[in-house]
């Protein structure tokens, strides 16, 4: 992993589509808007998107926390941009300040947390997890 500096910025770029929606995505007595899971995935794609130029070809990194508002709906067909920049990096521990707007309002603010790891070395521990789980 290179230095990554404070206030390094993703984006990530969507249109909410009928399986992003509450009522599709979670239970269908709930409204036909952006489901709050759907938004945070966008605002963690943008935060990879972030560090990913940092990182080195066999690293990747993982969300391990999340803490965000929800604060407007957002309908089928609307365009949705997350933007995340960095805050602060500890070690392999990058945080992030993240928010979400459609064409109209800002839809969701926070914070984020990744952690950097090793891909390789984290797919031979789940392999060997889902051996050990295997009858």
């Amino acid at each position: 992993m290179r230095p990554i500096p404070i206030g390094a910025k993703g984006s990530f770029d969507a249109v909410v589509r009928r399986e992003d929606l509450a009522n599709t995505f979670k239970d269908a007595t709930l409204p036909a808007i952006l489901s709050t899971p759907v938004m945070i995935k966008f605002m963690e794609n943008a935060a990879l998107r972030a560090i990913r130029p940092y990182l080195d070809a066999k690293e990747t990194a993982v969300g391990t926390a999340i803490s965000v508002r929800h604060l407007a709906a957002t309908p089928l067909g609307r365009r949705v941009r997350a933007e995340a920049e960095v805050t602060e990096v500890d070690g392999h521990r990058v945080s992030f300040t993240v928010r979400a707007a459609d064409d109209e309002h800002e839809i969701g603010a926070g914070t984020h947390e990744r952690r950097v790891i090793d891909a390789a070395r984290m797919a031979q521990g789940m392999e060997a997890a889902e051996k050990s789980n295997t009858p």
